[in-house]
């Protein structure tokens, strides 16, 4: 076996330039699964696309050495900080937004010691599936009416697109999701999000709504427009608690990914550490305007697909993304997908998020006719559904930020029962 291991690593040695190339287009390979989802979260948010891509590539440098290269990921936003930033943007603007998800990236630095010193048991005690699945469900469904909304045309309160036009492409962009993710074959299966795209922006260009103005306005080369964060303490209170649902899908995604490459992520180098890397990724990120970072699915999906386990291949998925944001023109482009093609995708998308949450309950047999259990979803899903607000003096306590609150301090009050 050593001889074998030893003969493979001369050969490797004696044709290097071959050995980078294959590792190149693996990275970009890697990075055009994780695209759509990518590029999705700052167009949904107002955020800048380049800035995203940049901090995409930064965030994942920075987890792998934290992690000192061991682990095949790919750092990029999750869904699931979509409500929140949208939120926060309308609210207090991009600078406080970002002050405040730089102080959730601690979020995961706490819970990357809480997990050194008690290992996952401990983060499941304070954070089991009958917090985290309500929470999560919460996430999707309370977008649900801007989804809807966007897809009939309106942007804000403002009709943009005619009903009719709207649905024209909105419809036809949602069922090539929902074909690519449940009929697709190998890698196309992990591209329904970018199929879609694809698909709604040709129609929309038979349309006539696609304005090209950015694309001939912008640079080629050009530093992304990066944004200093400033602190407001109301931003962060009501961010603090965002980082909990993806911290908890990180432990999934580094269990699959163990399982995927036959090896142990939660023991070597640890899940301290992998929780540590998206804890400085984030608050990195959040640090030049970017969304905040965590591990991808997608990229799981697809590194067991093309069997390539290698985790330089996700450092030059970073080059290839950093390099990307440099370039004016795409980022302009990016940035003129319509809001009607977005509209079609949030149906898929933030269903499937309060699918994911259900799914928790499920998988992990939270027994629903425990009234403790009963109790903690139910009141979860009400205040987060139903809008309720807790104020307290200028700053009010609602939304994700709520239900997280509310869910975690339920589990920790309520007797459990024999």
């Amino acid at each position: 076996m050593q001889s074998h291991s030893t003969a493979s690593a001369a050969a490797d040695h004696t044709l290097p330039p071959q050995a980078t190339w294959r590792q190149v287009l693996a990275g970009s390979q890697m990075l055009f699964v994780a695209f759509g989802a990518l590029v999705l979260v700052p167009l949904l948010t107002g955020l800048n696309v380049s800035v995203a891509l940049f901090t995409a590539g930064i965030g994942t440098l920075i987890f792998q050495l934290v992690t000192k290269r061991q682990v095949p990921v790919f750092l990029a936003s999750s869904f699931a900080f979509i409500a929140p930033i949208s939120y926060g943007v309308a609210q207090w603007g991009i600078s406080d937004t970002m002050g405040g998800l730089m102080v959730a990236g601690l979020v995961y630095i706490i819970l990357s010691q809480v997990a050194r010193v008690g290992g996952v048991e401990a983060i499941n005690r304070y954070l089991p599936p009958v917090v985290v699945g309500p929470v999560i469900m919460v996430i999707g469904l309370s977008l649900a009416p801007v989804a809807v909304s966007m897809a009939l045309g309106y942007q804000g309160d403002n009709q943009v697109v005619p009903t009719g036009t709207a649905l024209a492409i909105a419809l036809p962009t949602l069922l090539t999701a929902l074909l690519v993710a449940i009929c697709g074959r190998g890698m196309v299966r992990l591209l329904p999000i970018l199929c879609a795209i694809v698909v709604g922006y040709s129609l929309s260009l038979a349309f006539g709504i696609v304005d090209f103005t950015p694309v001939r306005d912008a640079a080629w080369l050009a530093l992304p427009d990066f944004t200093a964060p400033s602190f407001n303490w109301q931003a962060i209170l009501f961010l603090l608690p965002v980082a909990i649902a993806p911290a908890v899908e990180h432990i999934g995604d580094m269990v699959s990914i163990s399982s995927v490459t036959g090896k142990n992520y939660i023991k070597k180098p640890g899940l301290h550490r992998t929780l540590l890397g998206d804890g400085l990724a984030t608050t990195a990120a959040a640090a030049l305007g970017g969304p905040p970072n965590t591990t991808y699915s997608e990229v799981t999906g697809a590194v067991m697909l093309t069997k390539n386990y290698d985790p330089k291949v996700m450092t030059w998925a970073a080059v290839s993304a950093i390099t990307l944001a440099l370039i004016g023109k795409f980022g302009a482009f990016l940035m003129t997908v319509p809001t009607v093609v977005m509209g079609g995708i949030m149906i898929l998308l933030f269903g499937s998020i309060a699918a994911v949450g259900m799914n928790t309950l499920v998988k992990h047999q939270v027994d629903m006719s425990e009234s403790r259990n009963l109790v903690i979803v139910a009141v979860t899903l009400v205040f987060g559904i139903g809008g309720m607000a807790l104020p307290m003096g200028e700053f009010v306590l609602e939304g994700i930020a709520l239900c997280a609150i509310t869910a975690i301090l339920l589990n920790l009050l309520l007797p459990k029962s024999r």
